[in-house]
């Protein structure tokens, strides 16, 4: 365990180091190289000599970065390589023809295009995205253009020209710059380099016309490469030289890069991996930093809507989430008052899909009277769920780990979300999602898939099992010692509250204080047992009498286990205090046990006298009996150091009793109608019968919402309850957590099964290990994908597109293909394309 401990400690330092470090001073770092741009580059002959490139460096990038399985480009999560290697592999092919004809790495890219493009075209093709649709068919012309000897399967040729087909759409319909407003994707202008020799504008007067201050075409390396070539503008030359100053071989796909975006991506890659306690100084400093910046911060004109929405939501959580005032309608949304613009996302939802992801994580974090957050909540959820059905296989949108995580943190909500469960989910599906769609490549981050952090992430996990392993035994001893776990009674539930204490990760290295917390929900759950089903009425008198007294002489039988088992736990608890401090513990504890065992015998009595009290005096009492305050409140700093009386419970306090209350009552109530229990949700109906059942449970439902986010607030805002500590206010949160993740979906906490695979995920369970990459792998055909790929075919052949020169469509050499789209009249209408 000592060698395990130095291994983390040596890595949180390397990642200190290489990361946090660098980010400070320079986030350019941490951008990947992008095959196809950093190709273009290498296209521009020098101006003195026209036999050599000008950026050399570019070149020798290409022939250095080439995978052994002869392509360039992205890879997903399994090392396969995705659709962008068609494009980038063309372009690095061509720079390579231009410039060493004779190149040994020409021969393999040439291999690969032939041997894998149609498993990558066909199994993606109804879903191949607009910047693909655009570069391929260009590629595929400039590769004839160097003759390089391209010759596509016979089965492609369909498929390749419906691509074509689907390019010239896009260059008849779509303005060149269009509405900046609400531009989902790049304009049709930043991809001038796809430009095929028969689109007709004046070139010169349009670059001049957007050329960035810069120097650049929409921030785009290859655009501006063409547009130089094109128009030899020094201004282009100068971008493309700063560029290259930067990034001395591969260059990204854009730049200038957002660094604060890199910023926010590092701080919730972090988060997610559960290593954000290692990093706190560091994340506090750099989202300090990007609040100071956010006030003067102007709007990148070269941003798409989708990812400024994503940025700003991200934004807004992460800067909420640690104290700083951010106001939600100025920060992302606005949206939610425009119709026409909730339209515009709905029809674009492809586009769309990561924006409201973190719109909706943003919602997590709402307060009371935020009704803007509230609209954005439900318009996220709807559209999420929407989009689930309409993009089923959105692999070239998202990757397939975001595509789980974002199906996981829309069926279980965050307030319900235990962070061990939710760490683990995020180590196992890597995030390794790209922030945004470049040109034909993907913005990746190399500080996101630093193999330190991702070792560190699991390293990290995997150590914690070990103690979390320890000490459930040591739990287990204990109960069993106590008898607590052999009461012939009730509900056995040892490990269900150690899991529920060990997947908060806001006491990593506090042993302490986990046991604390799991000992006192031990005897919570045992004694409340005992009153509601086992005692009889003297014996609970007599039980509760004792613990008043805090004198157990004269208990027998189960009384006299439980209130031994608890005054052996105060005792101890008392016992780790300063002895200045254990005379004013003692009875603090002694008070929240008699209030909580006063108010089980109140319940026991309405029970067996039929008592039915008013709402709120159950409420007053039921906030008590469900003991979240006995729980929490020993764990946490303020408890011992404040010299209030524990009745005198703070705002917060009383927020988790009531919470943790109508959660249970929420799930409950049906069973305790049965048992002859009160209910907060039986009591509204039986007052206001001439409404159904579902109507008290949507008033419960209301009020534990905004209780909820009473709550939140509390934690979060550095307005309320300066007194209490950070650490404090989060144990609160976190019990909140616990009781929702219990009394969520279900009453989990009743159920001897439901909670048995995520308890074997957090303590048993080692992470499930990544297979290493290997882009040399792509697979062949599965029975079902070739089922799915007929079909698709079978569907094209029928669909008799109105092209005038058939012949071209039946050759498979690409020389065939080139001119499609210029030779052929096209009529586009009712083709049913994914354009």
């Amino acid at each position: 365990m000592e060698s395990s401990l130095l291994s983390i400690k040596t890595l949180v330092s390397q990642v200190k180091n290489e990361i946090f470090c660098n980010l400070h001073s320079n986030s350019d770092a941490f951008v990947s190289s992008s095959a196809y741009d950093t190709a273009w580059l290498a296209m521009i002959p020098h101006q003195n000599n026209d036999k050599l490139p000008m950026f050399s460096s570019c070149l020798n990038w290409i022939i250095q970065n080439q995978n052994e399985g002869g392509f360039w480009g992205e890879t997903n999560e399994e090392g396969i390589p995705t659709i962008d290697a068609l494009p980038s592999t063309l372009a690095c092919l061509i720079a390579l023809k231009m410039w060493d004809s004779a190149h040994p790495n020409i021969e393999s890219g040439l291999r690969f295009v032939e041997s894998k493009a149609e498993i990558l075209l066909k199994i993606n093709y109804q879903n191949l995205p607009r910047w693909f649709v655009l570069t391929f068919p260009a590629m595929v012309e400039l590769a004839e253009a160097h003759a390089l000897p391209l010759v596509f399967p016979h089965g492609l040729v369909t498929v390749i020209a419906h691509i074509f087909i689907r390019r010239q759409h896009i260059l008849e319909t779509e303005e060149l710059v269009g509405d900046e407003e609400r531009r989902c994707f790049p304009p049709l202008l930043s991809y001038l380099e796809t430009f095929p020799s028969t689109y007709r504008f004046d070139c010169e007067e349009t670059v001049k016309r957007y050329l960035n201050s810069d120097g650049s075409l929409f921030q785009s390396p290859a655009a501006t490469a063409q547009a130089f070539m094109s128009t030899q503008n020094m201004d282009s030359l100068k971008y493309l030289q700063s560029v290259l100053h930067k990034f001395p071989n591969g260059v990204p796909a854009i730049y200038p890069v957002d660094g604060d975006l890199i910023k926010l991506s590092l701080v919730d890659h972090v988060q997610g991996l559960g290593l954000a306690p290692h990093f706190n100084q560091d994340i506090e400093l750099l989202l300090g930093q990007l609040y100071k910046s956010q006030q003067s911060e102007k709007s990148n004109p070269n941003s798409s809507f989708p990812l400024k929405l994503f940025k700003d939501a991200m934004a807004f959580r992460l800067l909420r989430m640690h104290g700083h005032d951010v106001n939600p309608g100025e920060s992302f949304c606005w949206f939610v008052h425009q119709p026409e613009t909730m339209a515009y996302m709905e029809q674009n939802s492809q586009h769309f899909i990561t924006a409201m992801y973190s719109v909706y994580r943003a919602t997590d974090l709402a307060y009371p009277g935020e009704h803007q957050l509230d609209e954005a909540r439900k318009f996220a959820i709807k559209f999420l769920q929407n989009s689930k059905t309409r993009h089923r296989d959105y692999n070239l949108l998202i990757s397939k780990g975001l595509q789980n995580i974002i199906k996981y943190e829309v069926d279980v909500p965050w307030t319900a979300r235990l962070d061990r469960l939710y760490h683990r989910k995020w180590i196992e599906e890597n995030k390794s999602s790209p922030l945004w769609i470049g040109k034909a490549s993907f913005y990746r981050l190399s500080c996101l898939e630093n193999t330190k952090l991702m070792q560190l992430a699991v390293e990290n996990f995997e150590f914690m099992q070990s103690i979390y392993m320890r000490e459930l035994e040591e739990l287990k001893g204990w109960s069993k010692k106590w008898r607590l776990s052999e009461m012939g009674f009730g509900r056995e539930k040892t490990v269900y509250t150690y899991f529920a204490v060990a997947s908060c990760s806001l006491f990593p290295h506090n042993s302490v204080m986990r046991l604390i917390i799991a000992k006192a929900a031990i005897i919570v759950t045992v004694a409340d047992d005992f009153y509601d089903m086992e005692g009889s009425l003297p014996d609970l008198e007599i039980l509760t009498d004792a613990v008043q007294r805090w004198e157990g002489e004269g208990l027998e039988g189960h009384s006299k286990t439980i209130f031994e088992a608890l005054d052996e736990f105060v005792n101890d608890m008392v016992a780790t205090c300063q002895p200045q401090q254990g005379s004013m513990v003692a009875p603090k504890l002694q008070q929240l046990w008699r209030d909580c065992f006063m108010s089980w015998m109140v319940e026991r009595s309405w029970s067996v006298t039929g008592y039915t009290p008013a709402m709120d005096e159950y409420l007053e009492t039921g906030m008590l009996s469900i003991a979240a305050h006995t729980i929490t409140l020993p764990a946490t700093t303020n408890f011992f150091n404040s010299n209030a009386n524990p009745l005198q419970y703070q705002n917060i306090t009383t927020l988790l009793m009531a919470i943790a209350r109508l959660s249970n009552d929420m799930q409950s109530y049906q069973k305790e109608v049965v048992d002859g229990k009160m209910n907060l949700v039986m009591l509204h109906w039986q007052q206001n019968q001439e409404s159904g059942i579902e109507d008290s449970v949507a008033h419960v439902r209301e009020m534990l919402e905004l209780k909820k986010k009473e709550l939140v607030q509390l934690v979060f805002s550095d307005r309320f309850d300066q007194e209490m500590s950070k650490s404090c206010k989060h144990t609160h949160l976190y019990c909140m957590k616990v009781f929702e993740m219990f009394f969520n979906s279900a009453n989990l906490f009743d159920s001897e099964t439901a909670l048995v695979q995520d308890i074997n995920k957090s303590i048993y369970l080692p992470i499930t290990h990544r297979k290493p990459f290997n882009p040399n792998v792509v697979p062949s055909l599965k029975n079902n994908d070739k089922s799915k790929v007929s079909a698709r075919v079978h569907t094209l052949s029928n669909s008799k597109p109105p092209l005038c020169t058939t012949n071209y469509i039946k050759l498979a050499p690409a020389s065939k293909l080139l001119h499609l789209p210029i030779r052929c009249n096209l009529r586009l209408t009712g083709f049913g394309l994914p354009l």
